[in-house]
Formats: structure tokens, sequence, C-alpha cells
């Protein structure tokens, strides 16, 4: 399920940003449903009214579309993933247009042999940001929903699970080298100037990974300027900064 919304606050609109001529959000969901081990593609969007126009890009990208709250995004995405019938759900946000399909499998494998409630490689991270797989089963999602208070847990959806390691088996996908540094996600214009590089070097290749990436920043070290020093998890830090206990919709 890849969540996503018109009203973001740091870059408002930025999800059907054009990426070699297709939004950011299509480039997104079409590398979700990449991935093996998924079964099917949702976007989770709000009921707001500028959201209402994402169904046709979720159509044309060959995803279903579920209309939910627009704050509370945890009940957004219980909701949806009950909607499907889901057993468990992986979660990815609307900004990652570098989203690795085999970076999902793999966590959804962990997930799958560890036996686990919820795994991610965001929690102890060694990938670069912008590749974030977060996998969840029913079972915790809807403990969550049911329990979560703070608004950071709504927003963010699924703190409540891995900040409580006594409720639930937790799993890390990690690996060897530690690229947390790199920031490959969008939340600005300079993301979305890196981003659009990357694309133009790979192209006309568009299912292109991680190391694809890399490969391209070892040739040209000089696009990993265009957007550094920003702060990883700006958006969650800030969340947490203004936490208060959230009130739901009656």
């Amino acid at each position: 399920m890849v969540q996503a919304r018109m009203s973001s606050k740091r870059l408002p609109g930025k999800v059907l940003q054009p990426i070699e001529g297709k939004s950011m959000i299509w480039h997104v969901l079409k590398r979700a449903a990449a991935a093996r081990s998924v079964s099917g593609v949702i976007l989770a969007t709000s009921t707001a009214g500028e959201d209402r126009g994402l169904r046709s890009v979720a159509r044309d990208a060959g995803a279903d579309c579920f209309f939910g709250d627009l704050e509370d995004v945890l009940d957004r995405f219980y909701h949806a993933a009950e909607h499907a019938g889901a057993e468990a759900a992986v979660r990815i946000t609307g900004d990652c247009p570098l989203l690795d399909p085999e970076i999902v499998d793999a966590c959804v494998d962990l997930f799958l042999k560890r036996g686990a409630d919820y795994a991610s490689n965001a929690i102890e991270r060694t990938y670069p940001d912008g590749l974030d797989v977060e996998v969840v089963s029913m079972g915790a999602l809807e403990r969550a929903w049911k329990e979560a208070e703070l608004a950071s847990e709504r927003e963010h959806v699924l703190p409540y699970v891995w900040k409580h390691p006594e409720l639930f088996k937790l799993a890390h996908l990690k690996q060897a080298q530690d690229q947390s540094a790199m920031r490959w996600t969008v939340d600005s214009p300079a993301d979305l100037e890196f981003v659009r590089a990357i694309y133009a070097e790979l192209k006309p290749k568009l299912a292109f990974g991680m190391h694809e990436v890399l490969s391209v920043l070892y040739r040209r070290p000089e696009l990993a300027k265009l957007n550094a020093g920003a702060q990883i998890n700006e958006g969650y830090q800030k969340s947490l900064r203004e936490d208060r206990a959230f009130r739901r919709n009656p």
C-alpha cells in the first residue's frame, strides 16, 4: 500500500510532479507492483477533494485506490488493508520514486522467515533514505489502530508498533555497508531535481534499482550535492516536536 496526498506540507502537490513523462506517484506505484512478493498495490489517499483526482493516476498505473481520513493516516491505512482482505501489508510512501522492488522482496522475505509482526529497513538504517519499506501483520496493524494515541503515531502509521518491542516481534533488514546518509526521497525542489537527474541518466530503462543508482553516483558524484544537507526523517521529527493526544473523529 502506497500512501500519498496532494497537501504535502513541505512540497504541496509533489506526488504529481513529472519525472520522465509520468507523475512521481505513478513511478512509485509501478515500482511497488514490480515486487514479486506483493499480491496487489493500493494507493491509500484521502477523501479531500484535491486527492480525488489521484484515482485516475492509480488506474493508469494498474493499482487500486482507497480513500480515507486525511490526518489519521493510520486509520486510512488500516481500513485500506481491511478492505483488501490483507493478511499483512507493505507500507510505502508516495515520495520514494527510487523505490527498489528487490528491497521490498527482501523485507517481506525477512518478515516471513522470522515470523515477525513487523519488519523494516527504516528503523535501524543502513539503506539510503527513500528506499524505506515496512511490513506489518494485520494483527499488529489492528492493535496499533486501536491503541495508538499520539498524533505522530496516527500520522506516521506504524511508530506504535516499532516503539513497543515488548508487544510485537520486530525484524530489521540491514546491509553490510551503511549508506543511510544518502538522501533519495522527495521533500523539496532540490530532492526532485536529484531524482530527475538520476532518471535522466538511466533512461530509457525505468526498472532500475539501488545498484544502478549507486553506479550513476559513482560516475557522477556531483549529483549527490544537489540535495545535500537535508535532515533524515524531517517530517517525523517535526511531528514528535508537535506531539499531542490525537482526537479521533466520532
